[in-house]
């Protein structure tokens, strides 16, 4: 556990931090409209797949930009031998436009389940980890677990159209946001500083197979809309949204309240 933190951190030093706010024009191309890729995210991803294998001999990975030059690498996690889950620059967007607020995520799925997640936020210097049926760590120390509170005093993450939707109904949070990282996201989900958060389809196992993993170690619960099935990176993209919650009661209060809208 302690290594492949020590190899994001070493990667994200050397690839990510020194271009940021450094993009020269030629640096940044969009995949698709509105989803871009930066040189930060294509170096960062060779580094860790490299570094990860070789610290693990058989495990191959599934990496963001991987998937995006060849889809069929997706087909890697429904088997049972060691799948590295790669995100390099969560919140490349963010990072682009100089935005404070992006994530490298690394999860490893064995014989088709996660069984440890990592978060790295590269600014802050913050690394929350999990390994599953041993709790979540936040720079090595246990994280409290997830506390509930009242949906008066919930922040949460919601898209924009679900956001205009809940305060057209004229409900009351402490807030709702979108940070443009879902990392970051599940990083302050886990730590309590976010108490829900809603993600649309499809799901990708590179933005959440670690978050997942992270915060039900934290006590929290995330399950699948509408079928109310738990996550599995195995399925690959999930044509479901993502529901994190603190317990089962708010998920299903919150559940209910969205299924209204």
């Amino acid at each position: 556990m302690d290594r492949v933190a020590a190899i994001m951190r070493e990667v994200a030093a050397a690839e990510v931090l020194p271009r940021f706010g450094a993009l020269a024009a030629d640096d940044v191309r969009q995949k698709r409209p509105g989803d871009l890729v930066t040189v930060a995210d294509q170096q960062a991803e060779r580094r860790l797949a490299a570094e990860l294998t070789t610290l693990l001999p058989g495990s191959t990975v599934v990496g963001e930009e991987m998937v995006d030059a060849d889809p069929g690498l997706l087909g890697r996690l429904a088997g049972d031998a060691p799948v590295w889950i790669v995100d390099p620059l969560d919140g490349t967007r963010n990072f682009a436009s100089g935005k404070r607020c992006f994530a490298t995520i690394v999860a490893l799925n064995w014989e088709g389940a996660t069984v440890a997640g990592w978060i790295h936020d590269p600014l802050g210097g913050r690394t929350i980890a999990a390994e599953r049926g041993a709790g979540t760590r936040l720079d090595g120390e246990p994280v409290s677990r997830v506390t509930p509170v009242s949906l008066g005093r919930m922040c949460g993450s919601v898209g924009v159209k679900t956001k205009e939707r809940l305060l057209a109904r004229g409900l009351e949070f402490s807030g709702l946001v979108r940070y443009g990282s879902a990392g970051r996201e599940e990083m302050d989900l886990a730590l309590g500083i976010l108490h829900f958060a809603l993600y649309g389809a499809p799901v990708k196992p590179w933005d959440h197979a670690a978050g997942v993993l992270i915060f039900e170690e934290a006590g929290g619960r995330a399950r699948l809309l509408p079928t109310e099935t738990p996550y599995q990176a195995r399925q690959g993209l999930v044509r479901e949204r993502l529901l994190y919650a603190p317990d089962a009661a708010t998920w299903n209060e919150i559940a209910a309240l969205l299924r209204s809208l």
